[in-house]
């Protein structure tokens, strides 16, 4: 395997000025103030009226309320971008802390807003929405008042939302500087997470073996504090979903990802009954390393010495080639993350693992936060996140309210980015051992994105469960869960070492936002259906597609896939995409001589 000692993106550090000039900015207090000052005006001018309120009164609240969360918000992403890039400084812990405990007094003063008008009565409600004043709103009045049933008095709001600071947002953080500062002895050097869990991509079986059994001794050492972490965020999801009166732990989750739980149980239902495609692969993955057994540490492994590096000049140029070929417009604004620094790209010590693109506030721009080493892996997760960042971009115009969208569909463009790239990427290889390669990377990333995904929800699943009937659970009693999902899902395909009952410790989903995983999956098979739709019609999908991400949250998930010919309601949804899997999956078989 070709390795690159110097890509280039160890340079790549985003400039936030944008934002703010630095930690000490005085702009950054005095937007938190103005911002406080301006929702204390719109309290005291609107407090107790929303129901009464007239169309043109309402619009008018609406666009006060986002120039205050704009404010607010500006503040918060940069504290929140600062500490990712290195979390060990204490100045950015604090100014990151500041904008939790500000934030939140802000939200407690204008949570008057969705709490008076979820609690309107629903003549006077539809009333307002029906009105073509408040057409653009429509949809974000409409969702809020779906949280109704769920939402205590004012007064036990804001004391949720007081205690929230220093209770889940304090171990949330807490859980982020743990994980970022860890360091895993290998071989007599201590490695960061992202550095050790990269060996498990290595040919080198013993290292690969080393790597993995390193990585669970550290986490075994930090096991009491990650299993007390998980346990209080546990404990807390649970006493919010019974004062709150949710059914079930997961139905807040799906409220805000705009699904039902009906819909998220034939998801499931749909994904774990093709586990069998999962233990297909991994029982050809096997072969093609000619082993007999395959560990959980060999899953990543490569199948061949052919796989290619990249530096970070080639990945921009192998991402914006593929986002050209689609569409102008994409390239164009892909374009403006490298020109204008709305990247951090380098590895370097503090710096938190994963990826991610922050939509930051509409008045500004997205921001994309990646781990670049040159690893043609490194190079799908520049297109997914730019994907993010094109999408966020075209959907600020939404405006603050409602240029987010639902988790379910906020992964398609960054998947479908990730489809346009490998496409490319194969199209152009003419190297067979490269394209099976290639295609081996492709089924594990999709492998990853559904089935280890639905994996790791069932794993929560029994998680929240369990904690909730037995109370606090042990580190053992975890691992047992998380064992035991895993295994249905590899269906005897893969051997899970002792070592890797442990494994469930360190993914910050669970911690960071409860229920997140399926939306993964969601958003995979979403994607592989909209492609199949994009080969069928051509160029004319791609004005479509774009038209889709610039409506942001503004619509519902499954009118706003309509119009690309993808109905979310047809039971054989899940099927088409799972499918296309397998098919894959096939097309692998075919260069293994042992099938």
């Amino acid at each position: 395997m070709n390795e690159i000692k110097y890509s280039g993106a160890e340079e790549v550090a985003w400039d936030l000025s944008d934002l703010y000039d630095s930690t000490s900015d005085p702009n950054i207090d005095r937007d938190l103030d103005r911002a406080d000052r301006k929702a204390k005006k719109l309290a005291a001018e609107y407090k107790g009226r929303i129901p009464e309120l007239t169309a043109e009164e309402m619009l008018k609240l609406l666009q006060r309320y986002e120039e205050i969360l704009e404010l607010s918000g500006k503040a918060a992403t940069y504290a929140y971008l600062s500490w990712s890039t290195n979390t060990g400084i204490a100045e950015r812990g604090a100014l990151l802390q500041k904008n939790t405990e500000r934030s939140s007094r802000l939200y407690q003063e204008l949570l008057f807003i969705e709490l008076e008008w979820a609690k309107a009565l629903e003549d006077e409600a539809r009333k307002l929405m029906d009105d073509p004043k408040l057409a653009h709103y429509r949809h974000k009045l409409e969702v809020t008042r779906r949280f109704r049933p769920y939402l205590l008095s004012e007064a036990e709001e804001k004391i949720l939302a007081e205690k929230a600071v220093t209770g889940r947002n304090a171990w949330t953080r807490y859980f982020g500087e743990v994980l970022s500062s860890a360091k895993y002895e290998l071989d007599g050097e201590a490695l960061p997470q992202q550095v050790i869990l990269k060996k498990l991509y290595d040919p080198d079986r013993d290292l690969r073996c080393r790597a993995a059994s390193a990585f669970t001794q550290g986490l075994k050492q930090l096991g009491h504090t990650t299993t007390y972490v998980f346990n209080n965020i546990l404990a807390d999801k649970a006493s919010n979903d019974r004062l709150r009166s949710y059914p079930g732990w997961i139905s807040a989750r799906n409220l805000d990802n705009e699904v039902d739980d009906a819909t998220v149980t034939a998801l499931i239902n749909a994904v774990t009954s093709r586990y069998d495609i999962v233990a297909r692969y991994y029982r050809l993955k096997a072969g093609l390393l000619g082993l007999t057994e395959l560990f959980d540490y060999d899953r990543y492994a490569p199948i061949s010495d052919t796989t290619s590096s990249y530096t970070w000049d080639q990945a921009k140029e192998v991402v914006l080639k593929a986002y050209q070929a689609f569409h102008p417009k994409m390239a164009e604004i892909a374009s403006l993350f490298f020109s204008r620094k709305w990247i951090d790209a380098a590895v370097s010590p503090g710096k938190k693992g994963g990826a991610y693109s922050h939509g930051a506030v509409p008045s500004v721009h997205p921001y994309i936060f990646i781990n670049f080493e040159g690893r043609a892996r490194d190079v799908t997760t520049l297109a997914h996140e730019l994907g993010h960042g094109v999408h966020q971009h075209l959907a600020r115009k939404q405006g603050i309210l409602l240029a987010g969208t639902p988790l379910t569909t906020a992964e398609t463009a960054s998947v479908f980015g990730e489809m346009l790239v490998f496409q490319d990427l194969v199209a152009a290889e003419k190297d067979p051992k490269v394209k099976l390669s290639m295609l081996v990377r492709k089924i594990e990333d999709s492998l990853a994105t559904v089935f280890r995904q639905v994996a790791m929800n069932r794993f929560e699943d029994g998680a929240h469960r369990k904690r909730r009937s037995q109370g606090e659970l042990t580190t053992e009693g975890l691992s047992e869960i998380w064992s035991k999902t895993q295994e249905d899902m590899f269906k005897g395909s893969v051997t899970l070492t002792r070592d890797y009952s442990l494994w469930w410790s360190y993914i910050p989903h669970f911690i960071n936002v409860p229920g997140y995983v399926y939306a993964y999956a969601f958003g995979e098979l979403l994607v592989l259906a909209l492609y199949a739709r994009y080969q069928e019609v051509g160029a004319d999908f791609a004005e479509d597609y774009l038209k889709m991400l610039s409506a942001g949250g503004g619509v519902q998930p499954e009118e706003l896939v309509k119009p690309l010919g993808v109905d979310l309601k047809d039971p054989a949804f899940w099927n088409q995409g799972l499918a296309r899997i397998e098919r894959m999956v096939a097309e692998a078989e075919v260069f293994y001589p042992g099938k």
